[in-house]
């Protein structure tokens, strides 16, 4: 039984801590592998730093071939593009049956672009 009074604590799992640090490491560049570093402006890549990360973690977790993931940001009315590409052979992965996955991950880059206040739209390009 929850006591109404319960206090927050640091860590706990049902809160955010805006002070922790992600699993990301910071060293990491999205999408420098391909070299698509030059077509991105830096405020599009700073307004949704957390729906990049994500959106670049499940892909590379999904592809088999992760050197092969890429991400093109971009901005169109109002809102942050994130352009992914996989290899040939990981499209199936990405998309999944009747498009399942694709909308999971549409979900989620959604979800953590709206923590940065902004709104996101993951196009998957062949």
């Amino acid at each position: 039984m929850s006591d109404v009074s319960d206090e927050y604590e640091a860590g706990d799992v049902n809160t955010i801590d805006d002070g922790v640090e992600d699993d990301f490491d910071d060293n990491d560049e999205v999408g420098s592998e391909a070299g698509n570093e030059a077509s991105r402006d830096s405020g599009d890549t700073e307004r949704a730093a957390a729906a990049i990360k994500a959106l670049e973690f499940i892909a590379k977790s999904l592809a088999e071939d992760p050197e092969a993931v890429s991400i093109e940001v971009s901005e169109r009315q109002g809102k942050v593009i994130l352009s992914l590409s996989v290899g040939p052979s990981d499209m199936g992965r990405v998309i999944g049956r009747r498009g399942r996955t694709a909308q999971a991950i549409r979900a989620l880059v959604g979800a953590a672009g709206a923590r940065d206040g902004v709104i996101t739209s993951v196009d998957i390009v062949d």
